[in-house]
């Protein structure tokens, strides 16, 4: 796993940006567009929900890229925020002996 100290970019933040933004939209009009209310797509654009498969999806038809891009965008984000949160001292290992260990 890459140790990075500096959280990646929220999806919606690059949805935002990069797409919306940069092709002068306006969130209604995408909303409109993508089928789906302006409160769902301004729920997203300002980090306050995720992007889910569906909405990926929808995404990849609307800008020309593919559904795994905005999925892989929202499983990165997550993973890293994941990985700050869970203590991993209190957690048992079972390695490949534990099997052999427990048989004798």
């Amino acid at each position: 796993m890459i140790k990075r100290n500096l959280a990646p970019v929220h999806p919606g933040e690059i949805l935002r940006e990069e797409f919306i933004a940069e092709r002068g939209l306006t969130i209604t009009e995408v909303a409109n567009g993508l089928g789906i209310t302006r409160q769902m797509l301004s729920a997203v654009v300002n980090e306050k929900a995720a992007i889910t498969p569906e909405l990926a999806v929808k995404l990849s038809e609307a800008f020309g890229n593919t559904a795994q891009f905005w999925v892989n965008l929202q499983k990165n984000y997550e993973i890293w925020h994941a990985e700050k949160k869970v203590d991993r001292t209190i957690i048992r290992h079972f390695g490949k002996d534990h099997n052999m260990q427990s048989a004798s």
